[in-house]
């Protein structure tokens, strides 16, 4: 007999994402993408980055990747960055 396990992660959360595409997206679509930052790499793919509101955001947003026919390669959680992470630690130096 098999468990079901629920997540003790709360997915109502805002996060933020990294959606990696194969191919090129204009910058116009951003609105579509809900404001997503749009990256045109050298290697030929596309990186939609921004904050995504919940998992149903995420999930809309993977919906409009399918409409448009591109190939998917990744989709990334991204840590925010942590002001306290930002600078390396220096120790208390005394003359």
């Amino acid at each position: 007999m098999s468990e079901t396990h629920s997540s003790t992660e709360d997915h109502d959360q805002p996060g933020r994402y990294e959606i990696r595409l194969k191919g090129y997206l204009d910058e116009r679509w951003a609105d579509w993408f809900e404001g997503l930052t749009i990256t045109r790499e050298d290697n030929g793919e596309t990186l939609l980055a921004g904050p995504v509101a919940d998992q149903a955001a995420l999930h809309g947003l993977l919906k409009k990747v399918r409409d448009l026919g591109m190939p998917l390669i990744s989709v990334v959680n991204v840590e925010p960055d942590r002001p306290d992470a930002a600078q390396p630690a220096t120790p208390d130096v005394k003359p």
